[in-house]
């Protein structure tokens, strides 16, 4: 790499992965990087933070990123991605139709979080839908390492992703499936009933030793992710059977 992790103000998780918390939603940015190819997971909120991203990404690794996942379709962790316009991306099955056809909402839902309404509607004209879309799981080859993509959802939302990433140590991307830095936020499009079920995929995905990456706050071992489960399941009446 050009530039170390810490150099670039990012957090190294392995040998190949790191993530940096972006401002103001403190929404995560993860990135995977292989000897052929660089996956970036979440690319933020906002064409100027996709950007930003972008160059920080090429800094550290001396290449352009050349694969995107999007954990779920809400703004913070998609309205960055026409930022790379050569990128492939990925998404859960059926969220390239929700990106296309809601883009209004998703406009609105930045703009009432506090995004500038110019910069909204500048990442909303023409939406970045996913190109590949996983039903259940997909191997990226980014050379040296393999990474998984699994469609654990619904739960936070319709359309939830998780990414895992094998090394010295296992690394689960989580998306807004965990969160530490509050609690879970369910919004209209959440399916409370079937979260529990899709934190339990994560857990399976990475088992008791692996790093798991909330959407947003700090990263967190596999008893605070079954702790965040049973809270779930307790608050929505979800059975543990």
């Amino acid at each position: 790499m050009d530039v170390s992790w810490e150099d670039a103000g990012w957090e190294r998780l392995t040998g190949r992965s790191g993530r940096l918390r972006l401002p103001v939603w403190d929404c995560t940015a993860g990135l995977v990087v292989g000897d052929e190819a660089v996956l970036l997971i979440d690319p933020g909120s906002s064409l100027p933070e996709g950007a930003g991203l972008r160059a920080a990404a090429e800094r550290m690794t001396g290449r352009r990123v050349t694969h995107i996942a999007f954990t779920h379709g809400h703004f913070d962790h998609v309205l960055g991605a026409a930022a790379f316009p050569e990128a492939e991306v990925y998404g859960a099955v059926g969220l390239d139709a929700l990106l296309t056809t809601g883009r209004e909402g998703l406009r609105e839902d930045a703009v009432r979080h506090g995004l500038a309404r110019a910069e909204a509607v500048r990442a909303t004209e023409s939406p970045v839908v996913p190109g590949h879309l996983v039903s259940g799981e997909w191997t990226l080859e980014l050379g040296g390492v393999q990474v998984l993509l699994a469609n654990v959802g619904p739960g936070h939302t319709g359309h939830d992703l998780a990414v895992f990433v094998p090394g010295d140590r296992e690394v689960v991307f989580c998306g807004d499936l965990v969160e530490e830095s509050g609690e879970p936020q369910a919004g209209p499009d959440a399916v409370p009933a079937r979260w529990p079920a899709a934190v339990d995929r994560l857990l399976s995905l990475g088992g008791d030793d692996a790093l798991y990456v909330p959407g947003h706050g700090a990263v967190v071992d596999a008893a605070f992710v079954r702790a965040q489960r049973d809270t779930l399941a307790l608050r929505y009446g979800v059975s543990r059977a």
